[in-house]
């Protein structure tokens, strides 16, 4: 048992992030069938990528700003990126669902998938440089709530979501059921209850809400989800929970 757990946590961080972690026989499908690995990543992924915000007192706004920014794509790459860029040619196109399922799958980058990327670029990076105007415990906290939250919203995808085709998205959806999305829902509370229960709170809400969109867009236009979705979910998702921390923060 606890074989299975650290090797669905060495195949979740070595699909999720760009960490140097070794994989072995049977890490993938050990992830797959562990939806509790996806907050155990964010965990991980959300601490080290809110590294620059501990200069939040020292170093001008845009520095750290960028700093957040740099380090979020360090840490978890770009390839989330791909679903971004692959649902935006998705929304823009006109069709009936065959003809968004082939956008999808299209490796052409149309002007949809350049302004989607873009947007949630730029997003993140506001997203960043609200981050950087915070106290350094309340940034940390909105940035690892939100990380561990965006996570907890692919393990929903994971344990809820139907797939429309053959692919990784139907790998994760055939390897999890309802009842295993109540361990990473666990997981995902307990690690955002210390030192700001609030904020990092809010920030996780945020980010399963922002999960929410591509999943509901998909599941109405496309019949499913994908693993184009799963990579899209994980960046909006991650947007909508700084924001909401930093909105929760200024408002409080």
């Amino acid at each position: 048992m606890i074989g299975n757990w650290l090797g669905a946590v060495r195949g979740a961080l070595g699909f999720l992030t760009r960490l140097p972690i070794g994989y072995r026989e049977g890490d993938w499908d050990a992830f797959r069938t562990t939806p509790a690995a996806f907050p155990i990543v964010g965990l991980v992924a959300g601490t080290l990528a809110a590294i620059p915000l501990l200069a939040v007192e020292t170093l001008a706004t845009p520095t750290v700003a960028l700093g957040y920014l740099l380090a979020v794509y360090a840490v978890v790459g770009i390839h989330h990126l791909d679903g971004i860029a692959d649902l935006g040619d998705a929304l823009v196109v006109h069709g009936d669902r065959e003809r968004r399922r082939e956008v999808l799958k299209d490796t052409t980058t149309g002007v949809g998938a350049l302004l989607a990327v873009s947007i949630a670029v730029a997003a993140l990076a506001l997203g960043g440089l609200g981050l950087a105007g915070l106290p350094v415990r309340a940034a940390v906290a909105v940035a690892i709530g939100a990380e561990v939250g965006t996570k907890l919203g692919m393990a929903a995808l994971a344990c809820f979501g139907d797939a429309v085709a053959e692919g990784m998205g139907k790998q994760f959806t055939d390897g999890a059921t309802a009842r295993s999305f109540l361990a990473p829902a666990a997981i995902a509370f307990a690690t955002v209850a210390v030192p700001q229960p609030p904020l990092g709170a809010v920030a996780l809400c945020g980010a399963v809400a922002g999960v929410g969109f591509p999943w509901y867009w998909a599941t109405r236009h496309l019949g499913g989800i994908n693993g184009d979705i799963f990579g899209a979910a994980n960046e909006i998702g991650r947007i909508a929970g700084i924001h909401l921390g930093v909105i929760a923060w200024t408002l409080s």
